[in-house]
């Protein structure tokens, strides 16, 4: 193998695939990452067995040819280069970096040894905004909690319907759903249970860049694919393995009815309640009034500690005056999760589901569980 790139490139490749690698002392080669050439392009794989990771680039090939090298040393010794052009040549079992006034070898693992990723695009696919879907996907996966009793809550759950799909995550106390409207429909349902750092690694790489994201679903796995800018080429695929199981029934939880509905500044209520989360105690407990007769709701904390808290924030009340008890870190991870000035907050009771969504718009919806009282 032989080979000319620039620096920032490769760096960029290497960027895309090491988050996967990880140690294994029953397969080390697990902690490499494969380098391979393919026609005119320069690839780079990763893998941790549930997930896999390829990334290709355009270079100048001089000799084909692969090899493994670990992850971790490359990346670092690529970041230390300047950003010029890099020659990469094997011999025997070393990788040679050339690169302006460096040169180094690198000890590598034969590739016969490196798990093949196994990339199927037989099944139905379709096209979505990187970005939109990425900032979707962000507003719910750290709701998810992994659950050795209960895999199926480890991931998102995705539900791609004619022309719709949901994104839903819950931890059995919060409960996120996100909607993303589809322009092109699919001829069949999809549902599928992306495991978190799965779709933790769709949000890392193809989040920020713009462009359509390509899906590709199949029985057990699903395929995230990007494209070449330059040339009609894949940049970047990722496979996962799926979660196996069913999703709990979530819409059942989700109330149809309210006795309470506010309407409130999300700004002045997520800084209000982020002020009483100073003085909570153990359980994070901060404690909301609901006065229709004041307009508006009366926020408390207290840690024998530490002192108490007291605000008031003005609101537009429908219902009837109500006392409940939160954790705040749940409420602040849903309030930061929508955009809009104002948002709604339906309670159902004092130790039923609340609802809390933003005013404008229908496509994030964020269920939360009071504490219980003693």
């Amino acid at each position: 193998m032989n080979l000319l790139i620039k620096q920032e490139i490769l760096k960029e490749g290497i960027n895309t695939v090491e988050r996967i690698s990880q140690k294994s002392l029953s397969l080390p080669i697990l902690q490499n990452v494969l380098i391979k050439t393919e026609g005119n392009f320069l690839s780079l794989s990763s893998t941790n067995l549930e997930i896999g990771i390829k990334w290709w680039a355009l270079a100048k090939i001089e000799k084909e040819g692969q090899i493994t090298v670990p992850t971790r040393l490359i990346s670092n010794f690529v970041s230390f280069l300047p950003n010029k052009l890099m020659k990469l040549e094997r011999k025997d079992l070393y990788l040679e970096i050339a690169c302006d006034n460096y040169l180094t070898s690198l000890y590598g693992l034969s590739p016969d040894d490196f798990p093949i990723l196994p990339i199927s695009k037989e099944g139905e696919n379709i096209s979505l905004d990187n970005q939109n879907f990425c900032q979707g996907l962000s507003q719910v996966v750290d709701i998810s909690s992994l659950s050795i009793a209960r895999p199926e809550i480890s991931g998102v759950y995705f539900l791609f319907q004619k022309d719709l799909v949901k994104m839903v995550a819950t931890d059995s106390f919060r409960l996120g759903e996100k909607k993303l409207f589809l322009k092109t429909p699919l001829l069949k349902e999809y549902a599928l249970i992306l495991p978190k750092l799965a779709a933790k690694e769709v949000i890392n790489i193809f989040g920020e860049k713009k462009g359509e994201l390509q899906i590709y679903f199949s029985p057990n796995q699903i395929l995230f694919e990007s494209q070449m800018l330059e040339v009609p080429h894949p940049r970047v695929q990722l496979v996962s393995r799926l979660i196996e199981g069913e999703y709990p029934n979530y819409e059942a939880i989700i109330p149809k009815k309210y006795e309470t509905q506010i309407i409130l500044s999300r700004a002045e209520f997520l800084n209000q309640i982020k002020s009483a989360s100073l003085f909570s105690g153990k359980i994070n407990e901060v404690r909301l009034k609901i006065v229709p007769l004041k307009g508006g709701i009366e926020i408390n904390s207290q840690n024998p500690d530490l002192g108490k808290y007291q605000s008031f924030l003005p609101a537009k009340i429908k219902g009837k005056e109500t006392e409940i008890s939160f954790n705040h870190r749940f409420l602040i991870d849903g309030l930061f999760q929508m955009k809009s000035p104002e948002v709604i907050f339906e309670l159902t009771g004092e130790e039923g589901p609340t609802v809390l969504k933003p005013l404008a718009g229908e496509d994030y919806l964020y269920v939360v569980m009071p504490i219980k009282a003693p």
